[in-house]
């Protein structure tokens, strides 16, 4: 099997989902680093992957491809029968993926990722945190965690009983969050709690942690 070409940052949430994935899958990938403080992203060769300049990116033998969920739900559907499986065969349990995954990216992730903006990369670039927007955000991720609360009081991970992309694309930022007062919100409902906690122990990500580090 040839190894998959990854295009990133090591620190970045997004190429950190694509690895996760990878590591589930139990894939071999070469991982390219693109200098995103030295502005390689929106330079060439990477503008010939990605003409947008965002991290990740994907070369699969002849295919390139970007954007961290369209490469995570190819990586699920293209390599179904490796390691975990994390696109359901059955019509109605896909559509509970479906839709978690839908809501992972349009209800959590933009409020989650602008908290990780303001509370982890702002402190880590010497940035001051605006920490008015961040009450804000606050206010925002607890109605969202609240959502997810009920679901979970229902079943043990977001779609159903069995860990799936759903959940997976949820652990770079869940990850961020726990380290940063962000995480009382989590611990603040136990369903969310418990699910942060098992998701974010799995040894998929453990190994992208060791990974996907970096000396700043």
């Amino acid at each position: 099997m040839a190894m998959i070409k990854v295009h990133g940052f090591p620190i970045s949430p997004p190429v950190r989902r694509v690895i996760v994935c990878l590591e589930e899958k139990a894939l071999p990938y070469d991982f390219l680093t693109v200098d995103m403080f030295s502005g390689n992203h929106k330079k060439q060769p990477f503008i010939s992957i990605n003409p947008f300049g965002q991290v990740p990116a994907i070369e699969d033998g002849d295919l390139k491809l970007f954007e961290s969920r369209a490469i995570t739900q190819y990586i699920a559907h293209g390599y179904a029968d490796n390691g975990t499986p994390l696109i359901p065969t059955d019509p109605k349990e896909l559509a509970m993926v479906i839709l978690w995954a839908e809501i992972e990216s349009q209800q959590f992730d933009p409020t989650a990722s602008k908290l990780s903006f303001e509370l982890v990369i702002k402190p880590m670039r010497g940035m001051a945190t605006d920490e008015i927007e961040v009450e804000k955000l606050q206010v925002k991720l607890a109605a969202v965690l609240d959502v997810y609360e009920a679901r979970l009081s229902e079943s043990k991970f977001l779609a159903g009983e069995t860990f799936s992309l759903a959940d997976l694309n949820h652990i770079p930022i869940v990850s961020n969050m726990y380290g940063t007062k962000i995480k009382a919100l989590f611990e603040a409902r136990p369903n969310v709690s418990i699910w942060a906690e098992e998701i974010l122990g799995r040894p998929s990500w453990q190994n992208t942690l060791k990974k996907m580090t970096m000396k700043m």
